[in-house]
């Protein structure tokens, strides 16, 4: 497999800049990183980024995730690894980066348990991280970045 041009961020060093600051942003929130880490491999599954999903795995496994939960993020529903904050982080992810899949993007129910669990800064966080990962998605996915490039 190869890659269809080098990722646009890296083309263009202000992207990247910028991309790099918007990413930093919802760490200082204090949604825990492993939740973090986690919305990143969950949108990079839905939207088909290899190069993500690889660099996240890794990035769950550094953090001290188990094998199980790293495994299982794509069947968060059904598995019993998560705690109820992750599947409200996980259902947001998954509503978010599916905006177009439904009339109602993101359905009240789902909103309202993201905020059982989140204050507004933390809430901040979660979208931001996600709208940040569909970015690095859309520009992975479309010039077919190689899994394990990192760059």
């Amino acid at each position: 497999m190869q890659a269809r041009m080098k990722n646009p961020a890296l083309m263009l060093p202000e992207a990247l800049k910028a991309l790099t600051t918007l990413g930093a942003i919802p760490q200082q929130t204090g949604v825990p990183k492993s939740t973090l880490l986690m919305i990143y491999l969950r949108a990079s599954q839905i939207n088909g980024c290899s190069l993500c999903v690889a660099m996240h795995c890794r990035e769950l496994k550094h953090a001290g995730e188990t094998d199980d939960r790293i495994y299982a993020v794509a069947a968060w529903r059904e598995a019993p690894w998560f705690n109820d904050a992750e599947r409200a982080a996980l259902a947001l992810t998954e509503t978010t980066t599916r905006l177009a899949d439904k009339e109602d993007a993101v359905p009240d129910s789902i909103w309202e348990e993201a905020r059982r669990h989140y204050d507004e800064e933390k809430l901040s966080g979660l979208i931001l991280a996600i709208a940040s990962i569909n970015v690095w998605n859309r520009l992975n996915a479309t010039t077919r970045q190689v899994a394990g490039s990192f760059g």
